[in-house]
């Protein structure tokens, strides 16, 4: 399996810090944060792109999807704090040759949480170079 997971958060988290020093980031994925605001990010799906095995069936390259999660507990401002820090997160991802296939609000109404989801793809080689699908 190629496994860059840790690389990509590395670059995700450094640059969250430089600018958020005090956010709560995670690798892990988050249904209710322990703290606001707060950012999930992690590698959600990482499977073989078919079309590049060899006869034995080697992988020579994965299909990789990340989410990044963003939540905000803010009564005013909610919606603007989530963009900002959703921000951060994108122009690493597109920087490191992802492409974003989505990005979806989601107001829990009642809950007092609001929070953007959003998921990037790309193709990884075995050396862990990142390709734009």
């Amino acid at each position: 399996m190629i496994d860059i997971e840790n690389a990509v958060y590395t670059k995700v988290h450094d640059a969250y810090m430089e600018k958020y020093p005090s956010l709560f980031i995670t690798s892990d994925p988050v249904a209710v944060p322990p703290e606001f605001p707060c950012v999930s990010v992690y590698e959600a799906d990482n499977y073989s792109h078919t079309t590049s095995q060899d006869s034995k069936s080697n992988e020579n390259y994965a299909n990789v999807l990340y989410e990044v999660y963003v939540f905000s507990n803010k009564k005013t401002g909610h919606k603007t704090e989530c963009k900002e820090l959703f921000k951060v997160a994108d122009d690493v991802l597109i920087n490191l040759g992802f492409t974003r296939i989505s990005r979806t609000p989601v107001n829990d109404v009642g809950s007092g949480i609001f929070r953007l989801i959003g998921r990037y793809t790309a193709v990884v080689s075995p050396n862990k170079t990142i390709y734009r699908r």
